[in-house]
């Protein structure tokens, strides 16, 4: 019997073996070189991050950060272990945002953080990129017509899907507990693809339909972000390549997410762009390049429906908890449109201050966008004197700016409406540095006012048609789900009653 063969083989897979051990520990060893200066800090806030002994106190990462700001001398924090300094000062954003723009790109750490789910979308990118992004877009979402088209978007799904499906609960013998959270989700999410792609998934069905897609996007989203959270970017990156665990889920949300995708500029592309009002159209014709439309889809999902369905889960929260709040929106609705009288356009919308000030208010204290990290593209000092050496990632927190004494006031954390509102009863913003919860300076977000529209055209329907009260006791402060978006865990449960 010839044993050569045998032998052949059991010394080739020997050779592999040792090639693949001899990789693996060279790459454990590269790790740990570059992790463990970081992770020998024992500074008190890099050993509670690193310990997580900080949820002993907090529910939230973010009402941790909160607590640490709140407490610095100059309102900004250092993880070092992360790499990243945090700032809750009006003086600082400014500069990061406006002032020293240039050496405050997303960078490109944050670029391939992100780059697998968001690819070259204009949340991801710098430089020329991101400007012809801003350009097309910016030309569209200008357009009183674009806006005009939105809101005619908005109320149909509010019409025909929405309220039926709330009134079908309100008026049913069981009238079961619903997750607002998941509703708000389902709206948004025709509502962005009805107006930015010119399709509809009609997901907000009264069959409310499973969709392995939004799962797929949700899950995208959160391994996301975890990303970010690790203490070296070697360790995701080393799980990426080896394709294990959240990675090789990421992986496969991705390429779920990808197929909806294409699939919507599939159909696109079939019923004709030429003289469509959605946002893909005008894009399609300047390019034939599928993954970069893939990517401008996938940011305008992120951006439309992600974002708005925060704003209005936060919102009706705060609502179910102030009564007071809801009898003065529906008397200044009373007053503006008339008791009984529908909505009919923007120029009424735009009378009704102290519904958008009660959005307003909403967002200070739960942004949908928590924070939003830069990266230092040269040694720099901020404002506030803290130094900051090339590389660093820069976040700024509206989350915690939202809490701030020095910012709002000794009532900060009350959620108040009144403070957006003048003499005469007129709605006055503030400094978009001290607010920077749509950003600031030359990021300042383009879809700012489609998503006001959005928020205080369902906030105005559904509280001058239904009583929405909280069906649980909820916790004092909302625990959040990881994520690119604030998300409430386990979702808004309520109880939705006919208004007598």
């Amino acid at each position: 019997m010839d044993l050569q063969p045998f032998f052949q083989l059991l010394h080739a897979s020997f050779c592999f073996f040792l090639v693949t051990f001899t990789l693996l520990i060279s790459l454990f060893c590269l790790l740990f070189c570059v992790v463990r200066p970081k992770l020998w800090c024992n500074c008190e806030i890099c050993a509670a991050y690193l310990t997580m002994s900080w949820s002993k106190q907090f529910d939230n990462l973010c009402d941790w950060y909160t607590h640490l700001l709140k407490y610095s001398p100059g309102k900004t924090i250092h993880i070092h272990v992360l790499g990243n300094t945090i700032t809750a000062n009006p003086a600082n954003v400014e500069y990061i945002l406006k002032t020293r723009f240039d050496n405050f790109p997303k960078g490109k750490p944050f670029s391939m953080i992100l780059g697998d789910f968001l690819g070259r979308g204009i949340f991801n990118v710098d430089g020329d990129s991101w400007r012809f992004q801003k350009k097309m877009a910016s030309l569209e979402l200008g357009k009183l017509s674009i806006r005009c088209y939105a809101f005619d978007v908005i109320n149909l799904e509010i019409k025909d899907r929405l309220i039926p499906l709330l009134s079908s609960i309100a008026t049913g013998k069981e009238r079961p507990v619903l997750d607002l959270q998941d509703v708000f989700r389902r709206f948004s999410f025709d509502s962005i693809c009805r107006f930015s792609f010119g399709v509809d998934p009609r997901c907000l069905q009264f069959s409310l339909p499973m969709s392995e897609f939004t799962t797929a996007f949700d899950l995208a989203s959160k391994l996301s972000a975890e990303r970010a959270m690790t203490a070296s970017p070697l360790v995701w990156k080393m799980k990426r390549m080896l394709n294990l665990g959240s990675e090789k889920e990421l992986k496969k949300a991705i390429k779920v997410v990808d197929i909806l995708a294409k699939e919507v500029i599939r159909q696109r592309r079939k019923m004709g762009f030429s003289t469509s009002n959605d946002l893909l159209s005008r894009f399609i014709s300047t390019t034939n390049d599928e993954t970069y439309l893939r990517d401008i889809v996938i940011s305008f999902l992120l951006a439309g429906r992600d974002t708005v369905a925060s704003g209005l889960t936060s919102l009706f929260w705060l609502l179910a908890k102030h009564p007071n709040v809801v009898s003065t929106i529906r008397q200044e609705a009373n007053r503006v449109i008339g008791e009984n009288q529908e909505l009919t356009s923007l120029e009424q919308m735009e009378d009704l201050h102290y519904l958008q000030a009660t959005v307003y208010e909403s967002m200070r204290l739960y942004p949908p966008i928590q924070f939003d990290s830069k990266f230092c593209q040269a040694d720099d000092v901020l404002p506030d004197g803290s130094l900051l050496k090339r590389g660093t990632r820069v976040t700024y927190h509206p989350y915690a700016m939202g809490r701030m004494e020095e910012i709002w006031g000794e009532d900060c954390l009350e959620f108040k409406p009144e403070r957006w509102v003048k003499e005469g009863g007129v709605f006055a913003p503030e400094n978009p540095f001290k607010y920077p919860v749509f950003q600031g300076g030359f990021r300042v977000c383009l879809g700012k006012e489609m998503a006001l529209v959005e928020l205080k055209t369902v906030a105005l329907s559904l509280l001058r048609t239904f009583q929405i009260e909280l069906a649980t006791a909820q916790h004092r402060t909302p625990r959040f789900s990881p994520g690119l978006t604030a998300t409430f865990s386990g979702g808004l449960p309520v109880m939705v009653l006919e208004r007598q």
